[in-house]
Formats: C-alpha cells, structure tokens, sequence
C-alpha cells in the first residue's frame, strides 16, 4: 500500500493581501507558483504583518502580528512552533517590522525551533548602528538569506560579513505572458494611434514623477500623439503622513506645463491581469525613480519580462535588469536627457522592438513558475530537518559611519518612506 503523502508545511512571514503592499504582492505569487511546483505537497501558512489598518484576512492568513507590539512577535514564534512547520520564509523589508531597524522580527527568529529562510527586499549600503544589528541578527537567525540581484551578494557579504555559502540568488519573479501586439491592447484601452508613455505601481516622492511630465512638452513637440499614463494610487504609507499632497503636486504641474491631454492618472492598485493589459499597449516603460539606493523593483521587473523598452534613472536594480541593450539608463534629475532618448525610441521602431525583443528573452528564465520551482527545491531539498546554528556573521561595517543616522531611501523612518513597488 501506498502511504499517504505528508505535505511540507511552510510558513511566510510578511505582509498578505489585502494589505497594498508591495511585498504582500510578492508573497502571494510566490505562494501561488510554489503552489504549482508542489502541488498537493505544498500546504502554506502566513502570519500577516499589520500596520495601523485593521485588514480582513482569509486563508492562508493564520496569524497577524501587529507590527508595533512586541509581545505579539514572541506569540507568532510560540504558534509556528507549535504547527511543527518544515521551513520559515521571512520577506524581509525594515518597515515591515516594528522597533529601530526593524529589530522587533529577531524576538520572533530567536525562539523558533524551525529552519529560517530570509528574503532580503532591501540592503543598505551605509546603515545606522541600528539598522546594521538588527540586519545581522537576522542574517545569524536565518539558515539561507535570498537576494535578487548580484549587488545583493556583494552588499551582504562585504558590508555584512555573511558567508557567501549562506547566500542564494534568486531573482524577482514576473508573471509568464506572451509577446503582445501593441497595436490591439492599444485599441482595447481606446488608445489606438497613440504612443503611449507608462509607469506603475505605488506612487510616492521617490518615484520622480514630475521628471517625466516635465520631460513630456518635449516629447509632444515630436510626438504629438503621446501621451504619458501613471497607473496606480498613492502608497498607503505616504498617505498616513502626507495624504494625496505629491499627487496634487503633479497635477498643478501637468496644469502649469498645458499638457492636460497627454497624461493620465489611474488612481487604483491594479491587479496583475490589469497590469499586463497596460503593459501590452505600452511602446515605452519609464521609471524616473530619484534615488539610486534601490535594490529591488518589481514592476521593472514585471515590464522587462513583458518585453518593453525600458527608459530609466541608473538606481541599482535598473543596472542590472537592464545591461546589455535591455533598457536605456539616464542621469537622475534630468528631463531633458529623458526626452531625448524617449524620442529616439519612438523615432526608430526597428530599434524600439530590438530592445523590447531582448527583455522578454532575458524575462524567460525569471517568470513566476521558474522561480516558485527554484523556492520549492530550496525548502524541500536544501534545508536541514531541525534547526541548526550557523556560523555567525562578522560584525563588521566596510565603508560605514556608525553614528550618521540612516537617510537611505530604501528604509521606513519617522522622516522618509521607502516604497516597495
């Protein structure tokens, strides 16, 4: 006889849908691939990261942590515990976390009798005192960290001290969609004969927005026919401080700038099926971003894998994805340089589709599938059976100033809020 099949039994510890977020986002697909690459044997389990709001969870919901209650993390640990979980999967961002750099999530690791599995969304390059222990605390609690990018494994192992066996790379992945016509999706929108300009995702002051509209009169001059569409609303975390105020902003500047019937904003959290629909009618994705301490970006992601010709500001996730003729990289601050190199695009279409025709190549080897296989095998068949000590980290700082308080723009302070796109 044929004995029962006992599924593994992972827990994800992360913010979860219904939460805006752009991490809760990535858990879920990545829930849903590893889904599909263990099927029957996979049983998931989240323990929700809250903040301020009060969200309605379902399954696989099982336990929510309220981020700025101590005691909350130490009961997380004892559940997990308790459900004899085969792995912990920990999406780490340090606003998701309660307590100066996020030190709250190593109450949680410490007690657990579990392998640990950490995905790094953010590494700064010159932390606070704060910032860099709570960071290796959890690297110390955590049997692999995954990074998304080879800046990742630089910066975890230099700054960090991680030893490079502890380090997995693992790109961001993007839903598997085909190379599209633009030409119906376009129709679709009721966009046909336009050239259309396009960014995504959750809008704050980092994003650069205004650099792209300030860049549009030029464009117009050459194209008349473009026009430029923002898809998605203001980040929850930005409107707790400062309400709509950057998205009034941009609106007095498309007014001031008379360029009213070029530019759109679609104030919603798209869903992926939306996305994809705007992506397929796009000539051009821009991300005008302002900071080049970013690590990650999903929706770079998710536009390189649909094959679209990237304009974008050099910030660290950009240099990477888009190597190799995949995108076309310009100054920070710098409309006009940004208009001049959208108009090349759209002035020569057989260069435009070479360069769309090399992201979605390169996007095949990172769709959602392949990387949920590549998560399921790590839980699977590369962790141990009950939890062990690894070596620790060196605690040491390359390059840092301890005592400058942290200003990086990929890190939640009382001052500045990072966006996970």
């Amino acid at each position: 006889m044929i004995g029962t099949i006992e599924p593994k039994k992972i827990a994800f510890i992360s913010s979860f849908h219904p939460r805006k977020c752009g991490i809760a986002t990535f858990t879920s697909d990545l829930i849903e691939n590893i889904g599909k690459a263990g099927g029957i044997k996979f049983q998931p389990s989240v323990v929700a990261m809250q903040s301020g709001h009060e969200h309605k969870y379902t399954k696989p919901v099982e336990f929510v942590i309220r981020r700025d209650v101590a005691v909350d993390y130490i009961d997380a640990a004892d559940f997990l515990n308790s459900r004899n979980f085969d792995a912990i999967s920990v999406q780490h961002e340090f606003g998701l976390f309660g307590a100066e750099g996020g030190s709250y999530i190593n109450l949680l690791l410490k007690r657990l009798k579990t392998p640990v599995v950490t995905t790094l969304h953010t590494i700064l390059e010159r932390p606070s005192t704060e910032y860099f222990d709570a960071l290796v605390d959890i690297c110390d609690e955590s049997e692999n960290l995954i990074v998304m990018n080879e800046r990742g494994v630089y910066m975890l192992n230099s700054i960090y001290g991680v030893p490079k066996r502890k380090i997995k790379l693992i790109p961001h992945g993007i839903p598997d969609i085909s190379f599209n016509h633009r030409g119906l999706h376009k129709q679709s929108l009721g966009m046909s004969n336009r050239k259309v300009i396009l960014t995504f995702g959750l809008i704050g002051r980092n994003k650069g927005i205004e650099i792209m509209l300030k860049a549009m009169p030029d464009i117009i001059k050459k194209h008349p026919q473009a026009i430029y569409i923002v898809l998605g609303t203001t980040h929850p975390e930005v409107v707790k401080h400062e309400g709509n105020l950057y998205r009034d902003e941009l609106f007095c500047i498309v007014e001031d700038l008379k360029i009213q019937k070029h530019v759109i904003f679609y104030d919603r959290f798209a869903s992926d099926q939306e996305l994809q629909q705007f992506l397929s009618a796009a000539d051009i994705y821009v991300t005008p971003y302002l900071y080049k301490k970013q690590l990650t970006s999903g929706t770079l992601a998710f536009a390189v894998g649909a094959g679209k010709a990237v304009v974008s500001t050099p910030y660290w996730a950009a240099e990477e994805l888009l190597a190799h003729g995949r995108g076309v990289l310009v100054d920070f601050n710098n409309s006009e340089q940004m208009a001049s190199e959208i108009i090349k695009l759209l002035n020569d279409e057989v260069m435009l589709n070479r360069m769309q025709l090399k992201a979605y190549q390169y996007g095949r080897a990172i769709t959602w599938p392949t990387i949920g296989e590549i998560y399921w095998n790590l839980f699977t068949r590369g962790l141990s059976k009950v939890r062990v000590s690894g070596l620790k980290t060196s605690r040491r700082i390359t390059n840092v100033i301890k005592s400058q308080p942290t200003t990086d723009s990929s890190v939640c302070t009382s001052n500045l809020i990072y966006i996970k796109d």
